[in-house]
């Protein structure tokens, strides 16, 4: 929707001879995302979640609210969660981006991953990766938190299938699977 938003902006302006407003130059950029070094040309309004899904392909990160209200769009900047649609792909840098793609090694799930199956901590899907990314950042910040911990982490996710009991057993059983 964002998309054909853009576009018929676009095309306004265009019509109303306002191309130079209606092009937008992109620019050389290098992301470093999931581990890889990826180099691209963006247009400098565009935000890192849509990178991600674009140009990128990756789609685990998902788009809701736009406005950084409902943390489906997180993402790990440096490890910590980040709400993607709210920063400028241009102002990443140097730093490291994790995406749902990259928390898995190989075949080998996350440990919160695979808690979240084992505890049922999903229901439709969508704020799954923000949630299972906020939760991984915890526990590395957080070793042994406790359950104020997980729904501190949590407190900026917005699930409308209301699973947030089973995300903060899920959260902790992955503590506890790590620490054993």
């Amino acid at each position: 929707m964002v998309d054909a938003a853009s576009a018929l902006l676009a095309q306004a302006q265009v019509e109303n001879g306002d191309a130079s407003a209606a092009e937008q130059e992109a620019v050389p950029i290098t992301l470093q995302v999931n581990g890889t070094v990826q180099a691209l040309e963006v247009e400098t309004r565009l935000t890192l979640a849509e990178v991600l899904r674009g140009p990128l392909g990756l789609t685990g990160t998902k788009v809701a609210c736009n406005r950084g209200a409902c943390s489906a769009c997180t993402v790990l900047l440096d490890g910590l969660p980040i709400c993607s649609c709210m920063m400028l792909a241009i102002d990443v840098g140097a730093r490291s981006v994790t995406t749902i793609e990259g928390l898995a090694q190989g075949d080998a799930l996350h440990p919160v991953q695979q808690a979240f199956i084992e505890h049922d901590a999903l229901q439709c899907g969508f704020c799954t990766p923000g949630m299972v990314l906020s939760c991984a950042a915890l526990l590395e910040h957080t070793p042994v938190p406790n359950a104020d911990d997980v729904c501190a982490a949590i407190s900026g996710h917005f699930c409308r299938c209301g699973t947030y009991p089973h995300v903060v057993a899920a959260t902790l059983a992955a503590a506890k699977a790590r620490k054993g």
